[in-house]
Order: structure tokens, then C-alpha cells, then sequence
């Protein structure tokens, strides 16, 4: 146990975050690159409206010989939210949407539902009503949940009918990836096509994104692999798929280069994919309740930055912009963070303000979350333990049982305490990071056996000082 201990002690301290360098973006990488664990990383840099350096380092997998290029695609999570919100911008320039309409006025699936007074402005700022807890949720392997086929958009939206937001719509900003399904369903209808097809034809095909795809349910040999994080390590995802119901969420496989075209083109002042207005809107607060997210992209008045990040199983983004400088720069990553330990945020972030000449002062101590982590793998070791005690002083135990009250509450008292903490630590623990346990395990699948390590080893220990008790004949005196 003293070997363990000093190797987990020697982790931690290994993996306490330093200044990150100022300095080239490849010198960032250098410094960075080893402790985010990824196998892979990709940027492009944005300069006075044109794309002026592009790299990458590392592999597509872990132990392969398949080097990432800064063409090749990786899965750019959440910032395909502002395609989906550029696809309806054009739709709204094309005449066929109006952003203060209901969006029960264009799908039947909300007429008469509590979500079909939500207006498309609302879906696109986040301003629905709708949780960030309800749009991470696991609703379960239903056929409506089922992510092949070209309708499954379609069955995914149609499930959401009975859902109601969590708040009034039009009250309070909140995250969800709930308001950009609707969305990409949206554009489905009012389109005449699937969400793949037009937003290849109007957005990517127009844009140059020669080595971008949206998912499709298919497996692309060219995109760089997942990476999920597994105990200091990061193992890569079976079968590396792509997901057609969460497209309009997270589902833009794009390479560097190309999304530094996208970025340039939203910095571009120029009607062409869609008006210059209109992407100006995008990019600006969307309203009192909206003062830091517009239109599918993140704002900050305050620095001038317009960005997105995107986190989806196994791949991790940042895209950023300064609008009025006409710079950005765009990081991929192949890997998933772990908790405190093979983050990616200060790989990202650093690389980002090497390539836009912004200050950073790194991300902070992660100790605090390095603990927790440690905390959770220690805590059914020492349950374990006190299991083998209980056992090899079983007289004792089975000696409360006897010993009236005080014995009494002394062996059943555990029980519910650790039946309580497991709740705590299943359900309400994973509602206050915004996730289900089910959605936790895809994206951090050593957390969720953690979790659930600890909530079944306490209540497996305190059932079993139970059995010892009253099973067996007490020891003589």
C-alpha cells in the first residue's frame, strides 16, 4: 500500500501544471503536448484575414505509425453548433424562417407540446429554457435514438415531443445541445434534405473544406481516432464512428486548414456563403439574456474574441477569432480529458494565444481535481480493507450486535450512510456536472468506473459488517 501510495503521490506532482512559455506555437506544443496525454494535434493560424501557418504533431492513434497532418479531419465537437446556425441564417435570408416564430410553425412534432412556444432565436441563443442536463442526456438504445439511416434526425426530434424545457423559454441562458438537434431538424424540413447534404452543398463545398465531412453514421479512414481517458492513459475508440443524430450538435469532422477557411470566411466582411449582416449578428451578443453567446458562437466584448470550444467522445477543439484584428487559430486534439490529470484545456488554450498573441497565466493548480480523482480510486481500496477486518474480527462485530443500542446503530448506521453517499455519488454528482453516469462513461469512462467502484464498494462493505454480525456464532468470552 506504501508503493502505491507514493507512485499515486508522485503522479500528482509529475502532473502539477506550469507557466505555460510564451512563444512559437511549436515551442507551446513542446511544452504542453506531453502532459494532455493526446497522441495528436492539429492547428491553423489566421493572419490579417489569411490562413499563415498550419502544423501538427503526433499520430492518428496511439501506437501507430499514421501521422497527423493539419489536413487531417477530426471531430470538431461543439463548434459545429455555428454551422447549424449559419444553415438557418441562410434559411432565414432565403426567406423561409423568421427567428421570432414559434418553432411549432415549422415542425408538427411540437404543435400543442410545451417546447413549441420556443422561437428560433431562443434555440439558437440557448435562451429555449432548455438544460444543460436534459441536452447531455442518455435517452437511452431506442430505434428513435438509433444514429443510422437518413431519418434519424428525424426520430431523434420526434422523441424530444414530450420533453418539456426545464425553465419558462425566453428566462434564462442555458447551454443545451437539445437547441441545436431542433435546429438541424429545422433545416432538414425547410431544405427538402438531409442535414449531411445541405450543409455540404451550402457550407462546406462553398467554404474550400476539401477534407471536411459531416457525420454520417460511417466510419472515415482519413479522421484521426478518439482517445478516451483511462487512468493516465488514453485508449482509442472502437470502430472511431460517426453520429448522424448529433450532427447539427457535434457533428462537423473538419481538418485545420479547413476550419481556418470557415473562420476566415466568418471574418471576411463579404456576402457569399451567407451576408455579411448576417454573420456580424452571429457574432455578437444575442440579447439582455445572451450578453456572452450569439448565434452558435461564444462572445467575449471584452477581449474582442468570438469562439467555441467542442468536446465529444474521444476528440477535443478550440476555435477562436478575433474579428476586428482578422486573426484566429483553431487546435484539434485527439484525446479526451481526464479529470486533473491529461487535460487538454491548457494545450489548447496556450496554443491559441501563442498563434493570436494573447496573454495566459495557464490554467491553475488542478490539485483540487487530481485529489478528487485519486479520492475516488483510494476509496473502494480502503473499503476492500475494511471488509478483511471486519472479517478477521468477526467476534467483535458479531459482539454489536448484542451490545443493545449502541451496537446497534453502530453496524446499521454505515448502511445508510453509505447508501446515501452512493446517490450522492451516481446521481447527484454527475446532475451537477450537467451530465448523466451513462453520458459520463462515453466521454470519461475511468471517472464513471470510479463512481460507481465507490458507490457499490461502500454499500457492498456495510452489508457485509451486517452478514458478519448476524450470521455465525459469536465468539465465546
Amino acid at each position: 500500500m506504501v508503493r502505491v501510495l507514493s507512485a499515486l503521490v508522485l503522479s500528482v506532482v509529475a502532473a502539477l501544471p506550469t507557466a505555460p512559455p510564451a512563444g512559437p506555437v511549436e515551442a507551446v506544443i513542446d511544452q504542453e503536448m506531453p502532459a494532455s496525454g493526446v497522441p495528436g494535434v492539429a492547428y491553423a493560424v489566421v493572419t490579417d484575414g489569411e490562413i499563415t501557418a498550419a502544423g501538427a504533431r503526433g499520430v492518428m492513434e496511439a501506437g501507430g505509425d499514421a501521422a497527423v497532418t493539419p489536413d487531417t479531419p477530426f471531430l470538431s465537437g461543439s463548434i459545429s453548433k455555428s454551422f447549424t446556425a449559419l444553415a438557418v441564417m441562410q434559411l432565414v435570408e432565403a426567406g423561409r424562417v423568421d427567428l421570432d416564430a414559434p418553432v411549432s410553425r415549422y415542425l408538427d412534432t411540437f404543435t400543442g407540446t410545451p417546447a413549441g412556444v420556443v422561437t428560433i432565436r431562443q434555440l439558437l441563443s440557448h435562451t429555449s429554457g432548455f438544460s444543460t442536463l436534459q441536452g447531455n442526456a442518455d435517452r437511452g438504445a431506442s430505434e428513435a435514438y438509433e444514429s443510422d439511416g437518413t431519418d434519424a434526425l428525424q426520430r431523434r426530434v420526434q422523441a424530444l415531443a414530450d420533453v418539456a424545457p426545464d425553465s419558462p423559454p425566453g428566462t434564462t441562458w442555458q447551454y443545451s445541445n437539445l437547441n441545436y438537434v431542433i435546429l438541424g431538424r429545422l433545416v432538414e424540413v425547410l431544405s427538402g434534405q438531409d442535414y449531411q447534404s445541405y450543409v455540404t452543398a451550402m457550407i462546406l463545398e462553398p467554404v474550400g473544406m476539401t477534407h471536411s465531412v459531416v457525420a454520417d453514421g460511417e466510419v472515415h479512414d482519413s479522421m484521426a481516432t478518439g482517445h478516451t481517458p483511462w487512468f493516465w492513459t488514453k485508449r482509442p475508440l472502437t470502430g472511431n464512428p460517426t453520429d448522424r443524430g448529433t450532427a447539427p450538435q457535434g457533428g462537423i469532422v473538419a481538418s485545420a486548414t479547413d476550419l481556418a477557411r470557415y473562420l476566415q470566411m466568418m471574418m471576411n466582411g463579404r456576402d457569399d456563403v451567407v451576408s455579411a449582416a448576417s454573420k456580424t449578428m452571429m457574432m455578437q451578443p444575442a440579447g439582455d439574456l445572451s450578453p456572452f453567446y450569439g448565434f452558435g458562437w461564444f462572445v467575449d466584448t471584452a477581449d474582442g474574441t468570438v469562439w467555441h470550444s467542442g468536446t465529444s467522445p474521444g476528440f477535443e477543439s478550440l476555435a477562436t477569432m478575433i474579428p476586428d484584428e482578422g486573426k484566429a487559430a483553431v487546435v484539434l486534439v485527439n484525446g479526451g480529458s481526464g479529470v486533473g490529470f491529461g487535460e487538454t484545456a491548457q494545450l489548447r488554450n496556450a496554443v491559441t494565444a501563442a498563434a493570436l498573441g494573447m496573454d495566459y497565466d495557464g490554467e491553475g493548480s488542478r490539485l483540487p481535481q487530481q485529489l478528487l480523482f485519486l479520492g475516488l480510486l483510494l476509496l473502494p481500496l480502503a473499503y476492500l480493507v475494511s471488509m478483511v477486518w471486519a472479517w478477521r474480527h468477526r467476534g467483535a462485530v458479531r459482539a454489536k450486535s448484542e451490545a443493545g443500542l449502541p451496537g446497534l446503530f453502530s453496524l446499521w448506521f454505515p448502511l445508510l450512510t453509505t447508501v446515501v453517499a452512493g446517490w450522492v455519488v451516481v446521481a447527484l454528482v454527475p446532475d451537477l456536472l450537467g451530465a448523466p453516469l451513462a453520458t459520463i462513461r462515453v466521454f470519461q469512462p475511468d471517472l464513471a468506473l470510479a463512481l460507481v467502484a465507490t458507490a457499490l464498494t461502500g454499500v457492498i462493505w456495510a452489508v457485509f459488517r451486517l452478514v458478519v454480525a448476524y450470521t455465525g456464532r459469536p465468539a465465546s468470552g
